[in-house]
């Protein structure tokens, strides 16, 4: 697979993973489409990082387990962001 085309799914797979986690915490109607996909990509990463503190793999690859992960980490930046924002 090249390098183009899996960075497009990762984009897609941040998007996903970012409309539900906004979904999840009510706020899916006050981000966008790219907050989305910010929010799952960086979500991804939180959660890989938090999942590796506590001795869990973080992101595998595009599967199942990687996707609960990034939304997981999605749903965390999400209320790190409420708190900074009030």
């Amino acid at each position: 697979m090249s390098l183009l085309l899996s960075i497009l799914i990762w984009i897609i797979f941040g998007g996903i993973s970012g409309l539900i986690a906004s979904s999840l915490a009510g706020e899916g109607a006050r981000i966008n489409g790219w907050m989305n996909v910010g929010l799952g990509i960086i979500g991804a990463i939180l959660g890989g990082v938090i999942f590796n503190l506590f001795g869990e793999p973080g992101v595998t690859g595009f599967n199942l387990y990687s996707f609960l992960v990034a939304i997981i980490g999605a749903i965390l930046v999400l209320v790190i962001a409420r708190l900074f924002s009030r």
